[in-house]
């Protein structure tokens, strides 16, 4: 229970980490807000499990989301933004301004709407934990995959620039890279893959919660890598 009554907003809750997730921090003690277009308390039964169903689609709908979670439970311990997309399959020269406007909104603005609103209040508390999932393209970008590569390397920007603006506050923001995750969605996507070389998510989550926990006070600002077996 290293959590214990810690206040956890997590958001793409009940997506295909979030699944895993989302379990990891109620079992660690926390009491979590599980934030998503669609979801339901009954979707994790537990006592300390909240639905929020909302989209952040600008920082307006951002703002209400964290009022939430403050207005429900007092403040906000952490924000683990899970939320993101893909989409690619063409080379930078033949890529659309739908794609890559789509890809930046889920992987980049999102998270930087939600920081920006979550900020007053884990600097007027004086701590906070702010986790994000990148990619592992971040760092290694592929061909046909471009503009998803790039927003995922925004993001590891905005999470490293987040975590010395409020260390004064004790305050840390942390961003992990996956490899291809094991999640039904993925094998469904390629059911041809060999699963054993990507990543098991239960690991993801494990990690998150260390990163939330008073035991990763000093870990801050930190890009973490997990590749799996495929690297």
């Amino acid at each position: 229970m290293e959590l214990q009554e810690k206040v956890v907003l997590i958001t793409g809750a009940k997506g295909g980490l979030g699944s895993f997730v989302t379990p990891a921090f109620l079992e660690a003690g926390a009491r979590v807000i599980g934030a998503s277009r669609a979801i339901a308390d009954s979707d994790f039964p537990h006592q300390r499990f909240s639905a929020l169903e909302t989209e952040i689609s600008g920082g307006e709908s951002a703002a209400k989301t964290i009022d939430a979670v403050v207005g429900r439970c007092g403040r906000i311990d952490a924000l683990v933004h899970l939320v993101g997309g893909f989409a690619g399959g063409k080379p930078i020269a033949e890529t659309s301004d739908d794609v890559a406007d789509r890809m930046f909104d889920v992987n980049f603005r999102s998270a930087f709407h939600l920081i920006r609103a979550a900020l007053p209040s884990m600097r007027k508390q004086a701590g906070g934990r702010i986790i994000a999932i990148g990619s592992k393209a971040a760092a290694e970008p592929a061909p046909m995959a471009g503009v998803y590569a790039a927003s995922k390397a925004a993001l590891v920007s905005l999470i490293r620039t987040v975590a010395r603006e409020n260390e004064d506050r004790g305050i840390t923001a942390n961003v992990v890279l996956p490899g291809t995750m094991d999640t039904p969605a993925n094998r469904a996507s390629d059911p041809t893959a060999d699963f054993s070389k990507w990543v098991n998510p239960c690991q993801v989550a494990s990690l998150l919660v260390h990163l939330v926990s008073d035991r990763a006070s000093h870990i801050n600002g930190a890009v973490i890598p997990i590749y799996g077996p495929e690297a």
